[in-house]
């Protein structure tokens, strides 16, 4: 499911070509003036030119408007994530191998970073910058820099476990330094749980790009947003309930498919999991 959305949504421009459609143009004659905008035709206006049919009251396609909506979708959440876990990465070994000082100082800003309204504070800040500021990348460091605190966490927590174990103690007794230690010995080390906990976040930082654009301080029309076409699309889900559950839908599936592969990367790379699972299925055949 992964691999086909992104597919798709790198494919946008090529369907939009395909099927000759502009996710921004306007079809006034494919909506019914007359009833407030309903598109004409059954489920939407579908058609051999519009597969899911059209926008109520602009006419514009929806199926290209939705591939375009990935596109923004997943764009900001991978961007937020990235941000998120090089930040994390930074303060979680800071916070671990800090001295008396820095460690504290780095723990209590990481411990104020999770506790923080993070949806509140993005609404706040996505609203007052200036209307020009690209607005994916934006979202993309507002959700990066509000929620590197978890990841923090994890890592400072993992750090501190590796940080006694002999091959760290031995790099340190060969007179290597903090920096070199956390380069060549931890950071491999962390690469695992760090992947899983980015797998992991990348569904929640869609929900919050979808959220933000909902609320209208994300994506600006005429740019397409599975948020944004919800929030435009509460006035019409009686008239034509396609417009609601076509973006519902693709939200949701998009967010269990990537929690879905969150936990199976988690399973794939933590053998304990792994054994867990074999343990568990063992005793359930053997019932």
């Amino acid at each position: 499911m992964n691999a086909q959305l992104l597919l798709l949504a790198l494919a946008a421009p090529l369907f939009a070509q395909l099927t000759g459609q502009d996710p921004n143009a306007y079809h006034d004659d494919l909506v019914d003036s007359a009833r407030g905008g309903v598109p004409l035709g059954p489920f939407g206006g579908i058609s051999a030119g519009h597969w899911l049919g059209v926008e109520p009251g602009s006419g514009r396609d929806l199926f290209i408007r939705l591939l375009y909506g990935a596109r923004i979708s997943l764009l900001v959440a991978l961007g937020a994530t990235a941000v998120q876990v090089l930040l994390g990465l930074a303060a979680g070994l800071a916070a671990a191998l800090g001295n008396r000082f820095v460690g504290p100082l780095v723990g209590r800003v990481t411990d104020v970073m999770i506790a923080l309204p993070m949806l509140v504070l993005a609404i706040a800040l996505t609203a007052v910058v200036p209307p020009g500021f690209p607005r994916p990348l934006l979202l993309v460091l507002v959700l990066g820099l509000l929620g590197w605190g978890g990841t923090a966490r994890m890592v400072a927590a993992q750090t501190l476990a590796l940080r006694g174990l002999d091959f760290v103690e031995a790099a340190r007794l060969s007179g290597n330094g903090t920096l070199r230690i956390a380069r060549r010995e931890l950071l491999p080390s962390l690469a695992a749980p760090v992947i899983t906990y980015a797998a992991i976040m990348i569904p929640s930082n869609i929900v919050g790009e979808a959220s933000l654009s909902f609320l209208g301080v994300g994506v600006k029309p005429p740019t397409p947003s599975w948020g944004q076409m919800l929030s435009g699309a509460q006035t019409w889900f009686r008239a034509d309930p396609a417009y609601v559950l076509l973006p519902a839908g693709l939200l949701f599936a998009t967010v269990l498919a990537f929690t879905v592969l969150g936990d199976g990367v988690r399973t794939a790379l933590d053998p304990r999991e792994g054994s867990r699972l074999r343990v568990g299925t063992r005793k359930e055949r053997s019932a």
